[in-house]
């Protein structure tokens, strides 16, 4: 009896280890796709559209917001691109490449580039590495450095 109480469990773990539902993945492409389209609402300012590309919540790293993970909603990414767009009213992403990762990252390199009221222009290049469920950004862990190298300027 106790044999057989601890096949049907160890058969009971299998069978439920083996059945758990998967989420769809999507193939590079599809990734591929979701992100040239970001660039391109990014590009044509309209922050509604590319903010509807992310989950309701979603989770970034960016050295603008500080060192720390925080989390975005919806309105808040918009807000953010305004102000930015404010300060920029050129600001252009150009992708250098792109990475597909796993199943559901995708790694973009990029250039940012803009000019301020007092037309002053920054070059900044950027890594991005997209986290993609169900169609939606999750996470958006953007890489840049954000200091001025003053040899760099010789």
């Amino acid at each position: 009896m106790k044999k057989t109480a601890i096949v049907l469990l160890l058969t009971l773990l299998f069978v439920s280890c083996n059945n758990q539902t998967k989420s769809p993945n999507l193939d590079p492409s599809e990734k591929e796709k979701i992100v040239k389209q970001y660039f391109e609402y990014f590009n044509n300012h309209q922050w509604k559209e590319l903010a509807d590309m992310y989950s309701p919540i979603a989770d970034f790293k960016d050295p603008s917001f500080g060192k720390e993970m925080t989390i975005q909603t919806r309105r808040q990414t918009i807000n953010k691109y305004n102000t930015l767009n404010m300060l920029f009213p050129d600001l252009h992403d150009e992708i250098v490449n792109i990475y597909p990762s796993d199943e559901k990252h995708i790694i973009v390199e990029f250039i940012s580039t803009g000019t301020a009221a007092d037309s002053t222009k920054f070059k900044l290049p950027i890594c991005t590495i997209f986290t993609i469920e169900k169609g939606k950004i999750t996470k958006d862990f953007t890489y840049f450095d954000n200091f001025d190298d003053p040899k760099s300027e010789k």
